[in-house]
């Protein structure tokens, strides 16, 4: 197995591209602590997993608050010891996201989630990994965060931007610590997030979207290289959507 022996956090892992992830990284042996706001989805998902539900342990929590970012890792240390890969996957839109109808308190709540939370859980994990000279930290972001869309909203482009300068940052910063930091930028993904658009995409179109799995098979490449290897940034888009 790929993973035997890690030890794992990943957000946002109720539904989608965190469920994904949770569920390839424990069948692959990885002991997998999944966070996200509702624990029946999360449960769900456990069970979705499979022989390998049995690595899985969910905890409930707000990936947007700083206490609940201490309750996961008080949980994640408490169950697994030590933590060798973290997956923020957390990430929201709202549907009112042009500038006309995008309010203060959907701008803010967006930041919070997509970005604070990121940095939560990364300032949380560093220490541990810096004494050990070794850990992996995957931010599974958007191209919105490469380059702005209409589609996407001026707070989820924010957001995403952010998140991409901390990954970033972290990867110039903590490389020389052993720490290897991987943006993963993907483009149009069919997950529980598209109900949050203003036009809900046709089952045809959302076919030809990736899918979680992809997100699942990249996150596997950035957690398996060798140590001397990393990839900063990775951007993986549907082979019919254009970017350039």
């Amino acid at each position: 197995m790929k993973l035997a022996g890690k030890n794992v956090i990943v957000t946002g892992a109720g539904s989608g591209v965190g469920e994904a992830i949770a569920a390839e990284f424990a069948r692959e042996g990885a002991r997998v602590v999944t966070v996200g706001r509702t624990a029946d989805k999360l449960e769900k998902a456990r069970l979705t997993a499979g022989d390998a539900a049995e690595r899985i342990f969910p905890f409930a929590a707000d990936v947007s608050s700083r206490e609940g970012v201490n309750a996961v890792m008080a949980f994640a240390h408490e169950k697994l010891g030590q933590i060798d890969i973290l997956v923020n996957n957390a990430g929201t839109n709202v549907p009112k996201r042009k500038l006309t109808e995008l309010s203060p308190e959907d701008f803010e709540y967006m930041v919070n989630v997509n970005l604070n939370g990121a940095f939560y859980f990364i300032h949380a994990v560093l220490p541990e990994m810096r004494d050990r000279k070794d850990g992996i930290i995957l931010n599974v972001s958007s191209i919105a965060g490469v380059r702005p869309t209409v589609l996407a909203g001026t707070g989820y482009n924010a957001s995403k931007h952010g998140m991409a300068a901390l990954s970033l940052s972290v990867h110039l910063e903590e490389g020389k610590n052993g720490i290897r930091c991987c943006l993963i930028c993907p483009g149009e993904i069919n997950t529980p997030i598209l109900l949050n658009r203003p036009v809900m995409p046709s089952d045809e179109a959302k076919a030809k979207m990736l899918q979680p799995e992809d997100l699942a098979a990249a996150a596997m490449l950035c957690a398996t290289l060798d140590p001397r290897a990393t990839i900063p940034e990775l951007i993986i888009t549907p082979t019919i959507q254009d970017f350039a």
